[in-house]
């Protein structure tokens, strides 16, 4: 594929520069005052990814320069086989890419990001990166941010777009970037489903037609626990306009309007919200139903979680905002997704 030469900083309509080393992404230039935002994938591209390069390609504007860098990171990998498996593209990655309105793509060699092997020295993601999917892949996050950090250093971006349905790892990024001073403002984009409610991932194409069937238990129960939610707070919101007093259920049962009285004593006494715990049992209902479909949905974590640290929001909490994270297993593929919560307002 021809290209235009990485001095040029010029972008082409239909192909991105393609580059493969650090000394031709340090040698691109970037028009005068113009934004250089960079989109990080492993490959793979689907929508999601392109909706994080078209937002990305708004941000910079018609001068700014978008980058997205290409690289499957073996530090992210537990297993050798997780990493042989995971899909390579990049012929078809970059028709995305051009067709979202990347100027370059950025598509190092393993040696190229990791010279002489696998850093001696690391990022490490701390308390926060042991939990839920730290958990259940001992140092990920420890490799994601290696990575993340390295090409933030590499691309030198003004901004940098990640995708939203890995919370976890948006979470700790913006953590990195503030806790080390990191010279870059990190933005999160809304996750991409497909029409039938499912979070699009790389993953996706490993499922066949019933483990995909199985695995959209995942989405209807993000969404059963936000139905539950708003529910219950729009009966709060009942509650606080209802001028309802102990007189005015007495007159009501005096009419013989008992089921009006009992109503609104009901929607007089309800509570703020559902609570943490009314969330986490509608979801979870919907989760084990799944587990007896064929082939089953094996869960690893359902998690109502505080976005800023990753620990559990405990059952009283009546306010504020949450993540509720899930993980789970459907034959040999494992899929993740989540949905923000707003505890004390209607969603």
């Amino acid at each position: 594929m021809n290209a235009p030469h990485p001095d040029s900083g010029t972008r082409s309509e239909s192909t991105p520069v393609l580059l493969h080393t650090a000394a031709e992404l340090h040698a691109l230039s970037r028009p005068a005052g113009a934004r250089r935002v960079v989109v990080m994938t492993m490959g793979a591209l689907h929508d999601g990814h392109a909706t994080l390069i078209r937002t990305a390609r708004t941000a910079a504007g018609p001068e700014g320069q978008v980058v997205v860098t290409v690289f499957v990171n073996p530090l992210q990998f537990g297993e050798a086989a997780d990493l042989d498996r995971y899909p390579r593209t990049l012929d078809a990655d970059l028709v995305v890419a051009a067709e979202a309105g990347a100027d370059v793509v950025f598509a190092p060699s393993a040696d190229e990001v990791y010279p002489g092997g696998e850093p001696q020295v690391r990022i490490t993601a701390g308390p926060m990166g042991e939990r839920l999917e730290g958990a259940a892949r001992p140092g990920h996050f420890d490799g994601m941010l290696t990575v993340v950090a390295k090409l933030l250093h590499l691309t030198r971006p003004d901004e940098a777009f990640y995708g939203q349905k890995d919370a976890q790892q948006l979470a700790l990024i913006r953590r990195m970037v503030r806790d080390l001073n990191f010279g870059v403002e990190i933005t999160g984009v809304p996750t991409v489903r497909d029409p039938d409610g499912l979070a699009l991932s790389s993953r996706n194409r490993f499922l066949s037609a019933e483990e995909r069937h199985t695995a959209l238990a995942l989405p209807r129960a993000l969404f059963a626990a936000r139905d539950r939610l708003a529910a219950q707070q729009a009966l709060h919101e009942r509650a606080t306009a209802t001028t309802a007093n102990v007189g005015r259920v007495a007159g009501l049962a005096a009419l013989g309007e008992s089921r009006a009285a009992a109503d609104t004593q009901a929607v007089a006494l309800a509570r703020p919200s559902g609570g943490p715990a009314a969330v986490r049992a509608a979801a979870r209902l919907v989760l084990e139903d799944a587990s007896r479909e064929q082939p089953p949905l094996a869960v690893d974590y359902l998690a109502l979680v505080d976005p800023a640290d990753f620990t559990e929001i405990p059952d009283d909490r009546d306010h504020g905002e949450a993540i509720l994270a899930v993980a789970a297993r459907v034959g040999a593929t494992r899929l993740i997704d989540n949905i923000p919560l707003t505890f004390g307002a209607l969603t």
